[in-house]
């Protein structure tokens, strides 16, 4: 299989950019952020209102859905009390995720009552996971969309609008939405999200994701990029690459049947241009190899920083995982990014109480933890999943109290090694790409530095959009602080 030459593909890029041409053909409509979304008129009267919970793919997914509703003639609300299509994107990764789904269709089952003919719809995972189950259960709900079936959305309303209870789930191995332009929801005109890749091939035995999601695909690269130019023209400053495993991305060009590889696509975003950060996430340590690293050490615009989901520390309890790989490659894969990157910030997932988790297998993932030293991590007690390969292979056996124990000691360990993380900042110059004003005063801006650390620091001149260089004066485990020392000199 041979692959796209990356200079050949950066050279397209550039020329294409030079005669003010789109690198794909066939994207839908242009993209919208929320304040064009509600000026657009609805044109079939209707309005449709969306929440999403759980991973950044459902949010970029909502993106999607909403390109395809406004197309389709519905205006957008940020107002559930003004809608007649209400859609909730859903997360079916752990219990509590999908128990916060069940609570809220409760109050719109009083608005239901009160306004006749107003629609219900659950998209996502949940919706792919239990099916025509919803219907069922939740006697509020009308629609039922697995991710895969996004364009059948205009139809199904139509079906439900008259009468009738609509179901489409089917999975894809095709589908990807490379032809369809985001509309950029609470966007903040800074930041966003492309999905690059859909799906997941990898079978760990916790995770609902490939039942919900179905087979790895990857999206045309070419329409990527154009996307990333679209959003830079446009005044965004950051992209973030999403996907299950973004490392096992991979596509073949149609006509030449070269290859783009995920190190490849990172270089070829990065030359979108110098003043456009490029972010990605999430990688998966089997695939997490010496050529993406080295791609981000030759564009100084690709951050610095990597999420490197770890699960265990233990080899005996990744096994079970079927994570397929060891404690041993791990480190081996950090000790790559530390010596190719060293100044990259990882960050990681972590279960504790995975199926007949021991003592000394706790131990391990904290002694890991200590090696590694997280700047940041997500810690979890091991939720069973109907469905998956560990829910009918293995007994849920840890007790949940020795599950929320083991948590607490991970979740104390990793605040001590985030403040000590972000304690090595101090006295440093951090260049940050301000995303809008702090929580917690209007004086203040707040952004990312390349490390992925949150910056705050004295609003006086500056501007959402800018680069400023801040001098770190202070830190808490979660946040730097600073002053401004003046525009960030960039490119």
């Amino acid at each position: 299989m041979q692959q796209l030459d990356i200079h050949t593909a950066v050279d397209r890029i550039r020329e294409d950019q030079s005669h003010n041409q789109p690198l794909a053909e066939d994207r839908q409509g242009e993209a919208l952020n929320l304040t064009d979304a509600q000026k657009a008129a609805s044109v079939n009267g209707k309005n449709f209102y969306i929440e999403s919970y759980g991973c950044q793919m459902n949010f970029s997914d909502s993106e999607i859905v909403a390109s395809i509703l406004l197309e389709s003639g519905f205006g957008l609300t940020k107002n559930y009390e003004e809608a007649d299509l209400i859609l909730l994107n859903t997360c079916s990764i752990r219990e509590k995720a999908e128990q916060r789904v069940r609570n809220r269709l409760n109050t719109f089952n009083k608005l239901k009552q009160n306004r006749p003919g107003t629609l219900v719809g659950i998209l996502g995972c949940m919706a792919e996971r239990l099916k025509s189950k919803l219907l069922d259960e939740e006697q509020i709900v009308d629609i039922v969309v697995g991710p895969d079936a996004y364009r059948t959305l205009p139809d199904l309303v139509a079906d439900a609008g008259d009468g009738q209870k609509a179901v489409n789930v089917l999975l894809s191995r095709e589908e990807t939405y490379s032809d369809i332009n985001p509309v950029r929801l609470d966007a903040n005109g800074v930041t966003s999200f492309i999905s690059i890749m859909r799906g997941c091939d990898n079978m760990c035995s916790f995770c609902v994701v490939p039942f919900t999601r179905g087979r790895e695909r990857s999206r045309n690269a070419f329409s990527i990029v154009a996307e990333a130019q679209e959003l830079f023209d446009r005044g965004y400053r950051e992209v973030t690459l999403l996907g299950q495993n973004v490392d096992s991305y991979k596509w073949k060009h149609p006509e030449t049947d070269e290859t783009v590889t995920f190190a490849q696509l990172l270089s070829m975003v990065a030359a979108v241009n110098p003043l456009l950060r490029v972010r990605f996430s999430t990688s998966h340590p089997k695939d997490m190899l010496d050529d993406v690293l080295h791609a981000m050490a030759e564009h100084e615009n690709v951050c610095n920083y990597i999420h490197l989901p770890v699960q265990s520390g233990s080899s005996r309890i990744l096994k079970k995982m079927n994570r397929t790989y060891d404690r041993e490659w791990y480190e081996g894969r950090v000790n790559a990014i530390r010596r190719i990157i060293p100044d990259c910030a990882i960050s990681s997932d972590i279960i504790t109480g995975f199926c007949s988790e021991s003592d000394e297998d706790h131990a391990e993932t904290m002694s890991l933890m200590r090696w590694v030293r997280y700047d940041m991590s997500y810690m979890f007690a091991y939720s069973e999943r109907p469905g998956t390969l560990a829910a009918r292979r293995y007994e849920d056996d840890v007790p949940e109290k020795v599950k929320k124990a083991r948590l607490q000691e991970v979740i104390a360990l990793q605040n001590e090694h985030a403040l000590a993380r972000n304690q090595q900042f101090v006295g440093k110059v951090c260049t940050v790409l301000v995303e809008k004003p702090s929580k917690r005063s209007d004086e203040d801006l707040c952004g990312r530095n390349d490390q992925n650390k949150m910056v705050i620091f004295p609003k006086e001149n500056y501007q959402i959009g800018q680069y400023v260089d801040v001098l770190i004066e202070s830190c808490s485990s979660a946040t730097l602080k600073g002053k401004a020392r003046g525009l960030a000199e960039i490119g």
